[in-house]
This record gives C-alpha cells, sequence and structure tokens, in this order.
C-alpha cells in the first residue's frame, strides 16, 4: 500500500513539474520582454553595458544604480547571440528552478525519509505566483535571491564539516555566494549578515572562540572582495554606498501613498481578498496586505489585465486558498523556533535569521520609500528556502495519514495550483492588451 502511494505521488509530482515548466517556457516565450518590474530600464542598462562594458553613472538611468552582476551576465548573453531577448528570461527561469532545486535537496538532506516532504517543497516554489512572474521578467531579483539562498543552504548544512578545515571551506563558499548576492543587489546583503550571525551564535553553544572568529573573517573577506568592491567604489566616487533620491527616480516621490505610518504595518483589510490590486483605496495603505496580495497573485497587474471582474473573482481564490500554505510557513516557523533555542547549530538558526533580517529589511524600506510601486513580494524572493522547508514539514505532517483533514489539504493545494496555472501563465486564461502595471496617475496627468 505505502509503495502504491509513493508511486501515486511521484506521478502527481512529475505531471505538476511537467506543468510548471510548460509555464514557465511560456511565460519566457511570450511574455513582452520590455513589461515588468523595471524592464525597459533595465534592458537599457543591458544594451549599454553590452556597448562599452563599463560601468555606468548612477544617474545615468532607472536601474544604472544598482550593482552590474545581472546586467554584465545579460550583456554578455546578448552580445554571444546576436540579441537573443529570450535569453534572459530563461536566465531566469534557470535561477528560480535551482533554487528549487535546492529546496528540494535541503529538505531531503534533514529528513531523507521524506520523499514526499521534499516534493513538497519543490511544487510549492514551482506554484508560487512571485517566482512563476520573476522567471518571465528581465530583473536581478531572482538570481539574487538564487544567491541568497545558496549561502543559507550552505550554512543550514555546516554541521556536515567533519574539521576545521572542512568547516572554513564551507565559510568560503557561503561567503562567495553572499558576495555575489550583493553584487547582484543590494538586499543580497543580508546573506552575507545571516552568515555572520550564524557563525556568531555557533560560538555561543560552546564551538571555540578562534575557530567562530576564523569563520567569520573568512565570510566577511570572501564576501567583501566579491562584492564589496563596487560599493567601495561607489563611496569612493560619489561619497555614498548606494546613491539613492537620483534625478530618474522623482517620479516615484508622486505616487500614492506618499507617506507611511506605523498602522500600514497593522493593517489587514478584506480587499486583500476582496480587489486584491495595489491601487484599492482600502488596500493602499497596508504594507503587509499589499505584499501578500503580490507573493500570491498579480497585485501589480504585470500580467493580467487591470479592469476585469474575473481576475478579480480569481485573485480572491487564490489568495483565500494561499492561506493554506503560509498558515503553514508560520506554523512551521514557530517549530523552527523552538529546535533553534534547542541547538543553535541547527539548520533551523540561518533558516530564521534569513527571515528576520529579510522582513526587517523590507519594512524599513517601505517606511523610507512610502509609495505603492516599491511594495513587490518578488522582492521576498530570498526567503524562498524557508518558507518552502517550513511549509512543506506542517503540510507533510498535515496530509501523510490518510482522512478527511488531508483530503481538504490536498484539495485546497490542487485548487491554488490551478489558480496559479491561470494567472501564471500569460495570455492562457486572460488577454492583457494594455502596458502592463497600474495606472496611478489621473487622465489628466497621462
Amino acid at each position: 500500500m505505502r509503495l502504491l502511494v509513493s508511486a501515486r505521488s511521484g506521478a502527481v509530482a512529475v505531471v505538476a513539474t511537467v506543468v510548471a515548466l510548460a509555464i514557465r517556457v511560456n511565460n519566457a516565450l511570450r511574455y513582452p520582454p520590455d513589461w515588468g518590474y523595471d524592464a525597459s530600464f533595465n534592458w537599457r542598462y543591458i544594451y549599454r553595458m553590452s556597448q562599452d562594458w563599463a560601468i555606468p553613472h548612477p544617474s545615468a538611468g532607472w536601474s544604472t544604480s544598482d550593482p552590474p552582476l545581472f546586467f554584465t551576465i545579460s550583456a554578455v548573453l546578448m552580445a554571444a547571440s546576436g540579441f537573443n531577448l529570450v535569453l534572459v528570461p530563461l536566465l531566469n527561469t534557470l535561477a528560480g528552478l535551482a533554487i528549487v532545486a535546492l529546496a528540494v535537496a535541503l529538505v531531503r538532506g534533514e529528513s531523507p525519509e521524506d520523499s514526499e516532504r521534499a516534493m513538497l517543497a519543490g511544487g510549492l516554489l514551482l506554484y508560487l505566483p512571485a517566482h512563476v512572474y520573476m522567471s518571465a521578467m528581465v530583473s536581478e531579483e531572482m538570481l539574487t535571491a538564487l544567491f541568497t539562498s545558496v549561502a543559507v543552504f550552505v550554512l543550514a548544512r555546516r554541521w556536515r564539516a567533519c574539521d576545521d578545515r572542512a568547516a572554513l571551506r564551507s565559510a568560503g563558499f557561503a561567503g562567495l555566494a553572499a558576495g555575489l548576492a550583493v553584487l547582484s543587489k543590494l538586499t543580497g546583503a543580508v546573506a552575507a549578515l545571516v552568515a555572520v550571525a550564524t557563525y556568531a551564535l555557533d560560538g555561543m553553544r560552546g564551538t571555540a572562540l578562534r575557530a567562530v572568529s576564523l569563520r567569520i573573517a573568512v565570510v566577511v573577506l570572501v564576501a567583501g572582495i566579491v562584492g564589496g568592491w563596487f560599493y567601495v567604489r561607489n563611496q569612493r566616487i560619489y561619497g555614498t554606498l548606494q546613491p539613492f533620491g537620483l534625478p530618474a527616480h522623482e517620479v516615484m516621490f508622486q505616487m500614492p501613498p506618499g507617506e507611511r505610518e506605523l498602522l500600514d504595518y497593522v493593517r489587514l483589510p478584506l480587499a486583500t481578498w476582496t480587489d486584491p490590486q495595489l491601487l484599492a483605496p482600502e488596500l493602499l495603505r497596508s504594507v503587509w496586505g499589499s505584499t501578500y496580495a503580490t507573493v500570491w497573485f498579480d497585485g501589480h497587474r504585470y500580467f493580467l489585465p487591470r479592469d476585469s471582474a474575473a481576475v478579480t473573482r480569481l485573485g480572491s481564490i487564490t489568495l483565500a486558498l494561499a492561506l493554506l500554505p503560509t498558515a503553514a510557513f508560520a506554523i512551521g516557523m514557530i517549530g523552527g523556533i523552538r529546535r533553534a533555542l534547542a541547538d543553535p547549530r541547527s539548520a533551523d538558526t540561518p533558516l530564521l535569521l534569513l527571515v528576520a533580517a529579510t522582513l526587517t529589511g523590507f519594512a524599513i524600506y517601505t517606511w523610507r520609500n512610502p509609495w505603492f510601486a516599491v511594495i513587490k513580494g518578488t522582492t521576498l524572493l530570498g526567503l524562498a528556502l524557508p518558507f518552502a522547508y517550513y511549509a512543506s514539514d506542517v503540510l507533510h505532517r498535515w496530509t501523510r495519514r490518510p482522512g478527511v483533514v488531508a483530503a481538504l489539504v490536498w484539495l485546497g493545494l490542487a485548487g491554488l495550483a490551478i489558480c496559479v496555472v491561470l494567472s501564471g501563465t500569460f495570455n492562457l486564461a486572460f488577454e492583457k492588451t494594455e502596458v502592463s502595471g497600474l495606472e496611478w496617475r489621473a487622465p489628466e496627468e497621462r
């Protein structure tokens, strides 16, 4: 009987994986390359880089203040292929699939007997709307998420190092991945911060101070050499690590709401589910409601039509069903906190530190930049590993014994997957004809 269940689960996993891959290939081939978050500006950076291979002035364009790794890799692909525009979305698709593979490997490494849990971990990411969208968009988000995930994956498995030399190599790999994350986007700095904090906590539970200090030094040195040079260069030339408030970005200063208050981080209006688009009056000031609507749905309408009752209904259903894996993630983290407190050297420590550092940084960023356009759940893709790890743990516990609860959970997950296929496959269920994104200006101002 157990073999029959495993075979059935394997068959479902294969079908689900094929469908998820088909969605991504369709989107890479059919999604307009200049649509998506800042995509047209990113293409300008890529083209400019391919012409002179020089880092541009931060104020030269919308995206030119960003670190150069993604744009350089994309420029190399473009130059080598005669500007085959589909290669950059395919690059992001491959990066996203690598994150899925890391999530599966992490679960298999920690729970080798739970193959179904590993399948769940992979499926949660394959059918995560933010992951689907960013697989097609020309943006550095997916590459940053990949390197962040690699760093945390190495940290979660640091206990496998059999001696001090192996531990230093592990720290070096974590520092390398963190440095590449920082060189992809400033938000990648959380990877280096998590690595340092993880080793520091190891030192509080018996690891020799000298050994811990060496590992921290290796992380900082390698990450600094690989990714820190760009920010040192900015400081030397422009007097700041990351230029901001540039003339190219001034249009954002006119966007709503224009200010933040503490209640914006407490509000979770019903419109999160009933009208999931970020300019909805009730949702506009809700930071976490807007974030939820962009993690699990196209709250910015870059894939789906703006004014469609059917799209709104699909969003309401999707976001209601998404409460299931979201709740599983939260419950799973509670168990992770208990394990980390009992043994900080566990895999839970870097995973939980990443969640805390990322959400804190996101809250600070949205406070300092109080405009609806900056709230994009896709910027939280660096949390892919903790999400898959903890949500799969709880969902697996809920479904491993046949019964009413298991049936309802599987039904909810299947419904959610169907909704993601409909909302995440470009021009399948809905044809998008207007320019991507929400229009926030009044008609007379356009």
